[in-house]
């Protein structure tokens, strides 16, 4: 599901314009307080825009289709392939949608700190809403600066992926737990033509391809986004060392013949992924994976683990991130609109099924814990992490994604071999980051 980055890792916008709407339903668009729900017997229709599509499509439509639970007499439409930049726009002309269900996790900072996406505060409030069922770490990608403006629906969790099979061919019985083990297993699993060129990476380090985006690679190394007084701090010896990490690697494999190996794989959800065609031993990358492979290769004899740590006390760490979903600014039925997000959010059936559909980490304590959650051993791994209590969320700031874009930038380069000094190019990161948050007003 995650085409996040999807950063990288796939976005969804999703929208809900509430149609004849009844007496009741809240249909002013600015108000103080928290608009009205529609009564239950009430007729509205509800259009949703989702980025989903094909089979995952297929399960968000049946998840949609359980408010009817509550409101029978709902009409709603699911259209796929839609993205944030509708929402933007939709914003803008005065013509936003009701509900914005979004992967675009990075924006957070900008939805709230903008009043793109309201205030949930006074609905929570007014019905009683127990935030202590979401994770701390959900909680945190989800709101900016005490401002909730968006609530999850499911989420991810990253970790190792290891073909069985490599690991074992190299005479490796378990998965590395320690970067150190890392590097050495990637040097080990790696398989080279007489000339040179790679034929299987034990573990590509390329920064911003597939799942290795600087959010994900953050925790495992304890680098930290801000310092104490809340300005950038990415010249730090931990993010120094994330950074050299992979640029071993890169040296090792050569960059320009990484580069070249890199250009031949496939794309990250397409069946040529390289993991499924046997390219790499070892990847980072989200639970929903799991799902691609038993569906595009199932020939893969895979497993699963928490992702290397630079010290031992931190395996067991990870980043989280999922779908958010917000009330867009101006929209023309805020209570009905609350009402589902509400049900996405809550309703443990719901989520299990969902989360069993397309293969997400639940993102409530109780459908955690639900035994109706399918469960393999592979699939245990991102449950285990999501319990641990040790993730951590995106990091959030009111320029989206832009501090993260300045980093993987920097990070290219510097794997290229076109940084001279590491820790004085970092200083010039923070200032830049630093800079845009300053001119943002936020």
């Amino acid at each position: 599901m995650r085409k996040l980055h999807r950063a990288a890792l796939l976005f969804v916008a999703a929208t809900v314009s509430l149609t004849a709407c009844a007496a009741g339903s809240g249909s002013t668009t600015e108000q103080s307080g928290p608009a009205a729900a529609p009564g239950r017997d009430d007729k509205f229709s509800l259009t949703v825009w989702s980025n989903y599509s094909g089979r995952e499509q297929d399960e968000v439509t049946k998840a949609l289709e359980s408010f009817k639970k509550q409101y029978p007499n709902a009409e709603i439409k699911h259209e796929g392939s839609q993205d944030d930049d509708k929402i933007t726009a939709g914003i803008r002309s005065g013509n936003p949608p009701d509900v914005a269900l979004s992967f675009t996790t990075d924006n957070i900072g900008q939805f709230c700190s903008s009043g793109s996406f309201q205030e949930l505060k006074p609905y929570i409030e007014r019905d009683d809403v127990d935030l202590g069922q979401i994770p701390d770490a959900v909680r945190s990608y989800t709101e900016y600066k005490g401002n909730r403006c968006a609530m999850p629906m499911l989420s991810d969790v990253y970790g190792l992926y290891y073909n069985k099979d490599m690991l074992a061919e190299a005479g490796i019985t378990t998965p590395p737990k320690t970067t150190a083990e890392l590097l050495d297993f990637a040097k080990r699993t790696t398989k080279k033509a007489p000339d040179g060129t790679i034929e299987v990476a034990g573990f590509l380090p390329t920064m911003m391809f597939y799942a290795n985006r600087p959010p994900i690679w953050a925790p495992n190394f304890g680098a930290k986004w801000t310092g104490s007084d809340g300005k950038s701090a990415l010249a730090t010896p931990e993010w120094a060392g994330m950074l050299e990490f992979q640029k071993q690697l890169v040296d090792f494999y050569g960059y320009e013949n990484l580069e070249r190996f890199r250009a031949g794989l496939g794309q990250e959800y397409s069946n040529d992924h390289a993991f499924h065609q046997k390219k790499i031993a070892m990847m980072m990358d989200g639970e929903y994976r799991t799902a691609f492979l038993k569906d595009q290769a199932p020939d893969v004899e895979f497993g699963t683990a928490p992702f290397p740590t630079s010290t031992p006390e931190l395996y067991g760490i990870g980043f989280t991130t999922g779908t958010i979903m917000g009330i867009p600014k101006g929209a023309k039925n805020p209570g009905a609109a609350w009402e589902l997000v509400k049900h996405l959010s809550f309703d443990t059936e719901t989520i299990v099924t969902l989360a069993n559909g397309i293969k997400n980490i639940p993102s409530t304590k109780a459908a955690l814990a639900d035994p109706r959650l399918e469960v393999d051993e592979n699939f245990k791994t991102f449950i285990d992490l999501a319990t641990s209590g040790k993730l951590q969320g995106n990091p959030v700031t009111p320029i989206g994604d832009a501090h993260i874009k300045a980093i993987g930038d920097f990070a290219t380069s510097w794997q290229a071999g076109k940084v001279p000094d590491l820790m004085a190019g970092l200083k010039e990161v923070d200032q830049q980051i630093d800079d845009q948050i300053a001119k943002s007003g936020k």
